[in-house]
């Protein structure tokens, strides 16, 4: 193995082991491609090619540099998550708090060949979330540990195909990897301690390949408008599982991942303000239920498509300094069924960020979103004839930095 290899393992394997995030998002979508998006709500992200970042959007924004650029950064979910007012079997149990801090990595690469044609790398995450129960909660049935994660490593290029149009679109390795653990806590009856008993217990991943394209409609150099669709396969992911009702030794989890849609607009009023926008539909209904290659259902999902509506501004305040807020409302993937293991509702982001210049190639970013849901009732029931209802809120406080540079 030669030390690019080496190189290019390490940086995989290290994005994997960060990349346990809850989920800040409808559904396990995650929103944590940059931290200059996070400071506008990922408002126009698509289109107003501030950095190389914006290449996790839409492919087609690479023709908008005329130098090689990297940025690279992290960005830290402080979740909240509350699990209240529960009855399981008929029994007032009490409250859970499920939250928790993780961090999710980023890193991207534009490499324009001529004044046409742009090539880029990237490495970030679309996907992922986490709840864990404690060991001893009575409904661990229903909660357990539920952990998603993804890595998408993209491989992209653009052209322009004339002062006002560029078209884009690379392939998407995507590997992934699931553990779900649902179980009878260790308890008592009567005199008796009675022994934990595993009902799911999967530790699976898998890679499958995605795609996705873009383009760049620009009025002049202060207007321009994106439309970019990404494709998601369905992830087949192989490893240890075990499921009390009926046998799935040797069988695949599959893991439906959505495709995105997403319009996206940028437009400079004057020399100090740009206002900028974005649509995104997220097809989650293609997360129906979760089951193996041989046809055994685990869990029922029904889950509906996705949205979200972000509106933001920046303010080019001098030439060290850049400001911008934004505004995102996030519709839930949820719809007539709903889980306490992964808690979801409509979701409101109030963002805000700035960047400085460290010299006219180098640039520090800061973003920080507050996330506030709703209470929701969750009501399940399994084929054991278990049942849990809850009401659950997920709050979380988000934190992104980011280095760019130009060469």
């Amino acid at each position: 193995m030669n030390k690019k290899q080496i190189f290019t393992r390490s940086v995989i394997t290290a994005a994997i082991a960060l990349a346990s995030s809850q989920s800040m998002a409808a559904g396990f979508q995650l929103n944590a491609q940059s931290a200059t998006g996070l400071g506008r709500a990922f408002a126009g992200d698509g289109v107003i090619a501030d950095n190389a970042s914006t290449m996790a959007k839409n492919a087609a924004s690479m023709t908008l540099f005329d130098a090689p650029a990297l940025s690279l950064g992290v960005i830290a979910i402080d979740t909240d998550v509350k699990v209240k007012d529960t009855t399981y079997n008929g029994r007032s149990i009490p409250d859970e708090q499920i939250g928790g801090t993780s961090y999710a990595p980023n890193i991207y690469y534009i490499q324009p060949i001529d004044d046409k044609f742009a090539v880029g790398a990237s490495l970030y995450s679309n996907f992922g979330t986490k709840t864990e129960f404690g060991d001893n909660y009575k409904a661990n049935a229903f909660g357990g540990l539920t952990d998603v994660k993804s890595v998408n490593l993209g491989l992209s290029a653009a052209y322009r195909v004339n002062q006002q149009l560029s078209i884009g679109g690379g392939l998407d390795v995507i590997y992934g990897s699931g553990k779900l653990n649902r179980y009878i806590p260790e308890g008592k009856v009567g005199p008796f301690n009675t022994p934990k008993i595993n009902l799911l217990d999967i530790d699976a991943d898998g890679v499958a390949l995605g795609f996705n394209l873009g383009t760049i409609y620009e009025l002049d150099q202060n207007n321009r408008f994106g439309l970019s669709y990404r494709y998601s396969p369905t992830l087949e992911a192989k490893g240890d599982m075990h499921y009390a009702a009926g046998n799935i030794d040797g069988q695949k989890l599959k893991m439906p991942l959505p495709d995105m849609a997403e319009f996206s607009g940028f437009n400079k009023l004057n020399d100090k303000f740009a206002v900028h926008y974005s649509i995104q539909w997220i097809r989650w209904s293609e997360f129906d239920v979760l089951e193996t290659t041989g046809g055994v259902k685990l869990n029922d999902y029904q889950w509906q498509d996705g949205w979200h509506y972000s509106i933001g501004g920046t303010y080019y305040l001098n030439d060290q300094w850049t400001l911008r807020a934004g505004y995102m409302h996030d519709t839930s993937a949820q719809d007539k069924k709903t889980s306490i293991s992964v808690p979801d509702s409509d979701r409101n982001w109030l963002s805000g960020g700035f960047s400085y210049h460290l010299d006219s190639k180098s640039t520090i970013d800061f973003g920080l979103t507050y996330l506030i849901g709703k209470d929701v009732k969750a009501d399940e029931k399994n084929p054991l004839g278990m049942s849990v209802d809850a009401t659950t809120r997920a709050n979380a406080w988000l934190y992104g930095l980011q280095y760019s540079r130009s060469f």
